[in-house]
C-alpha cells in the first residue's frame, strides 16, 4: 500500500491520467489496426505492396502532422492540441466501423497517422512538463509499458467482438477514445491551464521551429537512425501478418498471438531492463536494442513453428523495450526547454520508415520470401545504430566543431 501510495505521489495527476488514457486508448485500437493487413488482403484484390502503400499513408501523414502539432503545442498549448487529435480518433475509428471501400480506409487510416502524431509528441511533451528530469527516463519507460499492457489485451479482445460482428471493434474503439477525450478535457480544466502547462513560453514559428531543426545536425542524425529503424520495426506490425498468413496453416491466430506475446515481454520485462539501461548512456540501451531487433528478425526467417517465433517475438521485444525510452531521452536531453513539443513533434520525421517499411517490405516478401525480407532487414536494423553513434558524439563536441571533425 506503501509503494502505491509513493507511486502515485511521484507523479503529477495529469501524468497517471495520461498513462491510464494510454492504456485504454491502445487496447481499444489494437483490436482492430493490426489486422488491418489481412483484411485487405482477404476482401480486396490489392497485391501486399499496395497494401503496405495504403497502411504506410497514415504513417506519411503523421510525418507532416507531427512537426505541425509539436510546433502548435509550444505555441498554443498542450490542451487544444491533445483533445483535437482525440476527439478526431474518434470520429476515424467509428467511419472504420461504417466504410467498407479499401480508398475510404485509405483516407481514415490517414487521418488516423495524423491524430497520432499530434497527440503523441504532445502527450510525451506534456509529461515531460510535469516530470523533474530526473524521472523523465522512468516516465517514458512507464508510458512504453501501459501502452504495452492495452496491446497484450488488444488483439484477443478484438478477435472475441469481430466474432459478433466485424465492425464491432472500431465502433467499439472509437467510443473509448471520446471517452478519454471527456475525461481528459475535465482534468485538465480542473488543474488549469496556466498549472499545466507552465508560464508562458516564448513565441515559436514554423520558420524559427525549422531553422533550428535544419541547422540540428545532432537532430537529422538522430532522426536518420530512427527512420532506418522503423523501416525494420514496421515489418512485425505490417508484413509479418501477411508472411504467416501466406506460410502458415492457422497464420492470422499465430499474428494474434505474436501481438500478445509482444506486449506481454513488455509489460514483464519493461522495469527490470529499464534499471539495467539507467546505468548505461542511451545510446549502450539503442545500440543493444538494435541488436536484439537484428536477432530477432533473423529468428523470424528462420523459424518453421510457433515456438520458434514465440521466441524470436520475445527478443524482438527486448530490443523495443530498450530502444524506444533511450530514442526519447535523446530528444529530450538535445531539445531547449521552450521547444520540447517542437522536438518531438519534429521527431516524427521517423514515420517515413513506417511509411517505406511496409512498401520495401511487401516489394521483398513477393520478389524474394520471408526469409530473404527479415535477414535484410536484420542488417539495415543495426545500420541505423551508425547515424545514433555519430549524432551522440556531436552532441558531446564543442558547438564550433565542424562536421569533417565529426566524421
Amino acid at each position: 500500500m506503501n509503494r502505491l501510495r509513493g507511486f502515485l505521489g511521484s507523479y503529477h495527476p495529469i501524468v497517471h491520467t495520461l498513462l491510464l488514457g494510454t492504456v485504454m486508448a491502445r487496447a481499444a485500437s489494437s483490436m482492430s489496426l493490426p489486422f488491418l493487413a489481412i483484411y485487405l488482403a482477404r476482401h480486396s484484390s490489392m497485391s501486399p505492396v499496395m497494401i503496405g502503400v495504403v497502411i504506410g499513408m497514415g504513417s506519411l501523414a503523421g510525418t507532416v502532422g507531427g512537426f505541425i502539432g509539436g510546433t502548435l503545442s509550444d505555441r498554443f498549448g498542450r490542451r487544444i492540441i491533445m483533445l483535437t487529435a482525440l476527439f478526431g480518433w474518434a470520429f476515424v475509428f467509428l467511419g472504420f466501423s461504417v466504410v467498407k471501400l479499401p480508398l475510404l480506409f485509405m483516407l481514415l487510416n490517414m487521418l488516423n497517422g495524423l491524430c497520432r502524431s499530434f497527440y503523441e509528441p504532445v502527450s510525451q511533451a506534456l509529461m515531460a512538463d510535469l516530470t523533474e528530469p530526473a524521472k523523465r527516463l522512468s516516465v517514458f519507460s512507464l508510458r512504453y509499458m501501459a501502452i504495452n499492457v492495452g496491446v497484450a489485451v488488444g488483439p484477443l479482445l478484438g478477435a472475441f467482438f469481430a466474432t459478433w460482428s466485424g465492425s464491432l471493434p472500431f465502433m467499439i474503439t472509437g467510443i473509448i477514445y471520446f471517452i478519454y477525450a471527456v475525461t481528459l478535457y475535465a482534468l485538465l480544466s480542473k488543474f488549469g491551464i496556466k498549472k499545466i502547462e507552465g508560464e508562458k513560453k516564448s513565441p515559436v514559428t514554423f520558420g524559427s521551429a525549422w531553422r533550428v531543426i535544419r541547422n540540428d545536425m545532432t537532430f537529422r542524425y538522430y532522426i536518420l537512425g530512427g527512420i532506418i529503424g522503423a523501416i525494420g520495426y514496421s515489418q512485425v506490425m505490417v508484413t509479418l501478418s501477411q508472411y504467416l498468413e501466406k506460410s502458415f496453416v492457422d497464420g492470422v491466430k499465430m499474428f494474434a498471438i505474436l501481438m500478445s506475446v509482444n506486449a506481454i515481454v513488455v509489460i514483464v520485462m519493461q522495469i527490470p531492463l529499464t534499471r539495467w539501461s539507467e546505468k548505461y548512456t542511451p545510446l549502450a540501451a539503442i545500440v543493444f536494442g538494435n541488436l536484439m531487433f537484428a536477432l530477432g528478425d533473423i529468428g523470424f526467417a528462420m523459424s518453421h513453428s510457433l515456438i520458434w517465433l514465440i521466441v524470436s517475438m520475445s527478443i524482438f521485444t527486448l530490443g523495443e523495450i530498450l530502444n524506444y525510452p533511450a530514442a526519447n531521452m535523446l530528444i529530450d536531453k538535445l531539445a531547449p526547454e521552450h521547444m520540447r513539443g517542437t522536438y518531438f513533434g519534429a521527431q516524427t520525421l521517423t514515420n517515413v520508415g513506417h511509411f517505406m517499411g511496409p512498401w520495401i517490405g511487401g516489394f521483398l516478401l513477393v520478389s524474394y520470401g520471408g526469409s530473404t525480407l527479415f535477414n535484410i532487414m536484420a542488417v539495415i536494423t543495426m545500420a541505423g545504430s551508425i547515424f545514433y553513434w555519430k549524432g551522440t558524439i556531436r552532441q558531446r563536441l564543442p558547438k564550433n566543431t565542424s562536421k569533417k571533425e565529426i566524421l
